[in-house]
C-alpha cells in the first residue's frame, strides 16, 4: 500500500515500506544498546553487592535494575528463540489532561479536547510496545511492556473507539532484524503528520497477516495480535473467580496464558504464592509451555497436565469412556472412603489374632474382638486415618490399662495419674506394642488402597448400594491395571489417587535444620545471579512447583472437561486462591454436565463471578467453520457459533475410503503436506489413534496421528478427520468431540469417510456433515 493520502503505486510503496521498516530498525538498535548498558551496569552491582556480602543488602538501587537485568538474561534467548521482542507501536494524539505515568507514557485514555483542528491533527506521542519495559537513559520510554496500562491501547483500539490511537502497527523482527510492519489506520477521515511528514500507512492489516502464518507443533503468544475482547479478559481483576466462555479458536488458551503474566506483571508480591495453569492433556502442555517465558515470565507459574497433579503418578493409559464414566463420577468418593476405612479395618499383624504386652512382670492381652471394638472407636473420629494413629495409640494403651486393672487398683487419683504414666512409658516402648502398632494401624498410600480395590470381592463390599454390579466389574479390571509394582495410570485414576490422599492424610515428617546461605542475605541476588548457585533458578522453581501444594491463583483451561472428581483435585489447590476458568460447553467430553456443575461449584465456593464471552474465530477460515456449525447444531441445538473472521476461498474436501482405509488416510495427509507448509492433524477415534500413527510413518514430523480427545486445544495448518460417525459414536459425548476434531484447521479441513459407517453422499460427504 501507499503512504497514508498518496495514490497507489508499488514503487512509492515499497520504497514507504522500506523507510518504515528502516525506522523501526534504527528504534530497534537503540533498545539493544540500552539493553546491553543495563546488563553492564546490573553485573557491576553484583559484583559489587558480592564484596559486600556481610555488609547488608544491594540496595534500592539493585532491586530497581532487576528487571531488566532479567531482560538481559533472556537477551540470548529472545535472539535465538523468539521473532519479535519488540512487537508493536501506537502513534498517539495528545492526552486529555497532559499527565504522564511512572514509565513516561501519557496516562490519558481520550484524547485533549483541540487534538483535531479542521481535520488535520499531529502525533504528540508514540509507544513502542515489547515483552519487557525499557526506558533510556532520561528515563523516557524505549519499550513499553506489553502488560503495563499504557499498552492497553495497542490492544484495544478500534475504528469504532480508536482513543488516543491513530496508527497501529505490528513490527515483525526475528533477533535484533526488523523484517517487516503492518499498520492499521484507526482514523481514517483525518489527516496526521508526525513530526512534520504525512503518516505512512503500510500492509493489508496486521491481524489478517499474524493469521496467516504457519503453525509448528508449539504454540506461539498472541502479544502482537491480542484483540479487544481478548485483552479485556487478560487485564480483568483478578479478585474472586473470572468465567470466560469462548468457541474453537477463540484464543482461550492463549487469554489464560497471557493472564498468568499480566498478572504477575501486575502483582507480583501477591502472587508468590504460584500460579496453576491447569491443562487438559499432556500435547497440550507440550505445546503451550514456551509461551510465558516468551513473554517474559518463569519460574512462577507451573502448568500441569489434569493427570499429572499428583506427584509420582503420571497418566499414560486411557480409559474407555463407559470406565471413564464411573472413575469421573463424584459416587466414587463414596467408595474410595469406604475402601480407605475398608483396609486399615483389615489391617492386622501377619499371624497374630490379639496383642500381648508385659507391664510391671503381668502379661496384658486384648483379643480379636477388643481390638476391632478400638479401632472402630478411633474411625469414629474426623481427622485423616493416618493422621488418626497417635489417637490409635491413646486408646490401644487406654484398653490395655482398662485391662490391666490399674485403674481399680489405685483409688487415690494422683497415685492413679502416676501409675498410668509408668504404665504408658513401660507398654509404649515395648517392642511388642510398637511393633504391633505399625502393622495394626500402618500409614496407608493412596497406590495400597488403589491396590486393594483391585480384588474383586473387597471391591464388590465397598461398592455396595453405590455402583451398578456391572460397573464394579468395569471398575476392578481398570484397577488391576494400576495394581502391582509397575502401575499405570489412566488421568481419571490420578484423581482417584488425590481423592485418596485427601481421605488418608499426610503426616508432618520432621525438617533438617537449614543451612544458611550468606549470599541469601542480599535482596535479590538470587535473580541477579541466575546459574552461579548450585541450584538453578529454573531447578528452584520446578523443586518448588512439585513441593507446592496450594497456590494464589489457579487457571483452568478447557474447563468443560474436568469431571466431578477432577474439580475436587483442582479445587483442593486452590482453596484459597483466586481463579481464571476458560472453556466452552459445546466442547464437552464429559457425558454427565449437570454433575460436573455441582462440583465445579463446590470447588469455587461462593466466591463472586465476573463472565466474559469470547465471540470472534480467529483460528478457523469461515469455510472450515461452516462444516463444524453443522454438528455443533446436532450437538447442541440453538448453540451460536463463534464468527469467523476470515475467508480462504478453499472448500473442505470430502473423500471416501477405499479398501483400505490406512491407505486412504495416508495418501491424503501426503496431499496436505504438499498443500500447507505447516503442520498436518490427522484425528482418528481414540481407539485408532495407535493404528493411526503406524499409517503415517516415514511421512515426517510434520504431520502427527492424534485421539480425538488429544485434539482439544491444539490447532494445525491443515486437519485430516477421519469417519465422523466413528468418531461420535465412540461415547455419549461424541458430537461435541466431533466438533472438536472439526475446529482444529487454521487453512485447510479433510474428511475421510467410511462407506459402511458414515453413509456418505454421491460427494462424499458424510451424512453428519450434510446441510
Amino acid at each position: 500500500m501507499a503512504a497514508y493520502g498518496a495514490t497507489f503505486d508499488s514503487g512509492a510503496a515499497e520504497s514507504a515500506r522500506d523507510r518504515e521498516i528502516t525506522s523501526e530498525q534504527v528504534h530497534l538498535d537503540r533498545v539493544y544498546v540500552r539493553l546491553e548498558e543495563k546488563i553492564h551496569e546490573a553485573e557491576f552491582l553484583m559484583d559489587d553487592a558480592a564484596k559486600r556480602v556481610h555488609v547488608g543488602t544491594p540496595g534500592a538501587l539493585a532491586e530497581r535494575d532487576a528487571q531488566v537485568f532479567r531482560a538481559g538474561v533472556h537477551l540470548n534467548r529472545l535472539n535465538s528463540e523468539f521473532e519479535d521482542f519488540l512487537f508493536g507501536r501506537i502513534d498517539l494524539l495528545p492526552g486529555k489532561d497532559g499527565v504522564r505515568g511512572p514509565d513516561g507514557a501519557m496516562t490519558s485514555v481520550d484524547p485533549a479536547d483541540d487534538a483535531v483542528h479542521d481535520g488535520r491533527a499531529e502525533i504528540a506521542e508514540t509507544l513502542h510496545i515489547g515483552r519487557l519495559g525499557v526506558l533510556d537513559a532520561e528515563y523516557s520510554p524505549l519499550v513499553i511492556d506489553w502488560r503495563a496500562p499504557a499498552a492497553a491501547p495497542f490492544y484495544r483500539a478500534t475504528p469504532v473507539a480508536p482513543g488516543r490511537v491513530v496508527r497501529r502497527r505490528v513490527i515483525r523482527s526475528k533477533g535484533r532484524r526488523v523484517l517487516g510492519v503492518e499498520d492499521d489506520l484507526l482514523r481514517p477521515e483525518l489527516t496526521v503528520t508526525l513530526d512534520g511528514e504525512e503518516l505512512a500507512v503500510i500492509g493489508d492489516g496486521a491481524l489478517m497477516a499474524a493469521l496467516g502464518r504457519a503453525r509448528t507443533h508449539t504454540m506461539r503468544d498472541i502479544v502482537s495480535s491480542i484483540q479487544a475482547e481478548q485483552d479485556l479478559v487478560i487485564r480483568a481483576p483478578a479478585a474472586s473467580v473470572t468465567e470466560v466462555e469462548g468457541g474453537p479458536g477463540t484464543g482461550k488458551t492463549a487469554v489464560a496464558l497471557h493472564r498468568a503474566a499480566y498478572l504477575l506483571y501486575q502483582d507480583r508480591r501477591r502472587y508468590a504464592g504460584g500460579i496453576l495453569i491447569v491443562s487438559p492433556t499432556p500435547l497440550l502442555v507440550a505445546y503451550t509451555e514456551g509461551v510465558l517465558p516468551s513473554l517474559g515470565e518463569e519460574g512462577q507459574v507451573a502448568i500441569r497436565a489434569i493427570g499429572s497433579l499428583v506427584d509420582g503418578a503420571e497418566a499414560t493409559a486411557y480409559d474407555p469412556p463407559a470406565v471413564a464414566r464411573i472413575k469421573g463420577s463424584a459416587r466414587m468418593t463414596r467408595v474410595l472412603r469406604r475402601a480407605a476405612r475398608g483396609v486399615i479395618e483389615g489391617a492386622r499383624p501377619a499371624g497374630r489374632a490379639g496383642l500381648r504386652v508385659v507391664a510391671f512382670g503381668a502379661r496384658i492381652e486384648l483379643d480379636e474382638d477388643e481390638l476391632r471394638r478400638v479401632k472402630q472407636t478411633v474411625l469414629g473420629g474426623t481427622a485423616p486415618i493416618n493422621l488418626l494413629r497417635p489417637r490409635a495409640r491413646r486408646l490401644l494403651l487406654d484398653a490395655l490399662w482398662t485391662k490391666s486393672g490399674g485403674p481399680r487398683r489405685h483409688l487415690d487419683p494422683q497415685l492413679a495419674q502416676e501409675a498410668r504414666q509408668a504404665f504408658d512409658e513401660d507398654v509404649a516402648d515395648e517392642d511388642a506394642f510398637t511393633g504391633f502398632l505399625e502393622t495394626w494401624w500402618p500409614e496407608l498410600t493412596p497406590r495400597e488402597v488403589l491396590t486393594a480395590m483391585a480384588d474383586e470381592r473387597s471391591l464388590h463390599r465397598w461398592s455396595r448400594r453405590v455402583l451398578r454390579p456391572e460397573e464394579i466389574r468395569r471398575l476392578r479390571r481398570s484397577l488391576t491395571r494400576a495394581a502391582g509394582d509397575a502401575p499405570v495410570y489412566s488421568v481419571h485414576d490420578v484423581a482417584l489417587l488425590d481423592e485418596l490422599q485427601a481421605v488418608l492424610g499426610t503426616p508432618a515428617r520432621p525438617r533438617g535444620p537449614r543451612v544458611a546461605d550468606p549470599l541469601d542475605q542480599l535482596t535479590g541476588l538470587e535473580e541477579l545471579m541466575p546459574g552461579q548457585a548450585a541450584e538453578s533458578r529454573r531447578e528452584r522453581a520446578e523443586r518448588l512447583a512439585e513441593e507446592r501444594r496450594e497456590y494464589a491463583h489457579v487457571i483452568v483451561d478447557e474447563a468443560q472437561d474436568l469431571t466431578p472428581m477432577q474439580w475436587r483435585m483442582v479445587g483442593r489447590r486452590g482453596r484459597h486462591a483466586t481463579w481464571t476458568v476458560v472453556g466452552d460447553a459445546a466442547q464437552s467430553s464429559w457425558s454427565d454436565p449437570e454433575e460436573a456443575a455441582e462440583a465445579r461449584t463446590e470447588a469455587l465456593g461462593s466466591r463472586p463471578r465476573r463472565r466474559f464471552e469470547l465471540t470472534v474465530n480467529y483460528r478457523n477460515p469461515a469455510e472450515v467453520a461452516d462444516i463444524a456449525s453443522r454438528v455443533l447444531a446436532l450437538a447442541m441445538p440453538g448453540k451460536t457459533p463463534p464468527t469467523a473472521v476470515r475467508s480462504t476461498g478453499l472448500a473442505p474436501r470430502f473423500t471416501v475410503a477405499g479398501d483400505s482405509l490406512a491407505d486412504t488416510v495416508r495418501a491424503e495427509a501426503g496431499r496436505l503436506l504438499a498443500e500447507v507448509d505447516g503442520t498436518v492433524g490427522v484425528v482418528v477415534a481414540m481407539a485408532r489413534r495407535e493404528e493411526a500413527a503406524g499409517w503415517l510413518a516415514g511421512l515426517g514430523e510434520r504431520v502427527v496421528a492424534l485421539g480425538s480427545l488429544e485434539a482439544k486445544g491444539l490447532e494445525y495448518d491443515a486437519t485430516l478427520v477421519v469417519s465422523p460417525a466413528e468418531i461420535a459414536d465412540e461415547s455419549p459425548a461424541g458430537l461435541r468431540v466431533l466438533y472438536v476434531a472439526l475446529t482444529r484447521a487454521t487453512q485447510r479441513l479433510t474428511v475421510v469417510s467410511r462407506a459402511d459407517l458414515d453413509v456418505p453422499d454421491g460427494d462424499g460427504v458424510a451424512d453428519l456433515l450434510r446441510p
